[in-house]
């Protein structure tokens, strides 16, 4: 008997002590982290992009990202939701499409280049390093993001008509109310030419997902059934996942336009008095 009882602990602490083990194991490329810009890029070549990105047979010529970090737009995506610079996974979707080769012009990555630079001025540089002047490709467009709606919490809907309906089946209906989100993102993008000037084009994107946590409790709680656990795991699903895919729509509908791509026309030549004349 006791020696069953012995067993039976250790079987029990063995089985904890793998659950833990199981629970705080470092899991890369875990699918739960990721965004719907995944994967990598190099050169043309790309692993592991999105099957809903939108690809180009050759690139349509150089692309620099022109990010306003002054707009409020900004300082909400990155205090508010902690949130990189867009210019980062904007940089990997535009890569993987290969619609646009990606040059450089953040202030971060200029400075890196000019400081290669004054150190092959100073002679501090090894024979041959080749950073002198005409070595930089130069940027044939500028692409401009904005995230022109964000909200975390646009939910709330299924919790005012559990009220309404009162009794058991209000409060199983203000329960799903109560504990969904519905995470909504617009964003637009706008693409220059950066020789004239003129806007080439732009698009608007949107994403939105509803996490619908209040499901768990109907279930037994988020510890219970299947079902709980299940559906429970969406409430942990960030506004950035929302803001990337809102982008990512962006994106593919400014590169379906461009597919389209035809230059305005005005008579006698752009930027020489247009067609709207101004009275005497």
């Amino acid at each position: 008997m006791k020696i069953s009882k012995i067993s039976l602990i250790g079987l029990t602490a063995l089985t904890l002590l793998s659950s833990s083990c199981v629970e705080s194991g470092m899991q890369m490329g875990s699918q739960s982290a990721k965004t719907v810009a995944t994967g990598s890029a190099a050169g043309s070549a790309t692993s592991g992009e999105s099957s809903a990105l939108e690809k180009c047979s050759e690139p349509l010529g150089t692309v620099s990202l022109i990010e306003n970090q002054s707009a409020g737009w900004y300082t909400i995506l990155t205090n508010q939701y902690k949130l990189p610079p867009t210019a980062n996974l904007l940089r990997l979707m535009i890569q993987q499409s290969n619609c646009f080769v990606v040059v450089e012009r953040g202030a971060a990555g200029m400075n890196a280049m000019s400081r290669e630079r004054e150190l092959q001025e100073s002679g501090e540089m090894r024979k041959g390093s080749n950073f002198g002047k005409g070595q930089m490709v130069s940027s044939d467009y500028g692409l401009s993001p904005e995230i022109i709606f964000s909200e975390d919490n646009t939910g709330g809907m299924a919790g005012a008509l559990g009220g309404l309906v009162g009794g058991h089946a209000g409060t199983l209906l203000g329960a799903v109310g109560g504990n969904t989100q519905t995470r909504e993102a617009s964003a637009l993008l706008t693409m220059i030419d950066n020789r004239s000037g003129v806007q080439i084009a732009a698009a608007e994107g949107s994403a939105s997902k509803t996490d619908i946590g209040g499901f768990g409790s109907l279930f037994g709680g988020t510890g219970g059934g299947a079902g709980g656990v299940g559906l429970s795991s969406y409430n942990n699903t960030p506004q950035g996942k929302v803001i990337t895919a809102a982008f990512m729509d962006a994106y593919n509908n400014i590169v379906r336009s461009l597919r389209q791509y035809k230059a305005q026309e005005v008579k006698g030549g752009l930027g020489k008095g247009g067609q709207l004349k101004v009275g005497q």
